[in-house]
């Protein structure tokens, strides 16, 4: 069963459910996936929809973000349990032990790269991640690989 399709048939449910947070946060991701492929105008393979949900966790991450300085809390906790409804439809994310040890091999596979080389070492790791299937943060990554680098 397609990404979509799921989501289409979890909205049934929500409504019979009569589960409005729920129902609303499905509707926007299934907006979300339409207007992606209305823009590409072909039908969205797993990896596309998986890029559609990633960023909508980065924007809702972002949302919480600004709520929670602006003193919106029951704003952020709205978009925080749509954080969480959204990565149920994603794979698994990987923890930080299973990044640092990527961003090491990584390094270990250029040799020794200076903080000049960052780029390179991100752009290596990133592909790593990728390869094997693994959901990361980017800034996460990001993070990780200056103190490896740093560390040298």
């Amino acid at each position: 069963m397609s990404l979509v399709e799921q989501i289409q048939k979890d909205i049934v449910t929500a409504m019979k459910a009569k589960d409005e947070a729920r129902l609303s946060a499905l509707r926007m991701v299934k907006s979300a996936l339409h207007l992606r492929q209305v823009e590409k105008m072909a039908p969205l393979d797993e990896k596309e929809s998986q890029a559609v949900l990633a960023t909508l966790i980065k924007q809702r991450k972002e949302s919480v973000e600004q709520f929670t300085k602006g003193g919106r809390q029951e704003m952020a906790d709205k978009e925080a349990a749509e954080i969480v409804l959204i990565e149920t439809y994603l794979p698994k994310a990987a923890g930080e032990a299973e990044i640092v040890a990527g961003v090491k091999a990584a390094i270990a596979e250029m040799g020794s790269p200076t903080m000049k080389e960052m780029g390179t070492v991100m752009k290596t790791a990133m592909a790593r991640f990728n390869a094997a299937g693994m959901r990361v943060d980017g800034k996460m990554v990001s993070e990780i690989v200056k103190r490896e680098l740093a560390g040298k």
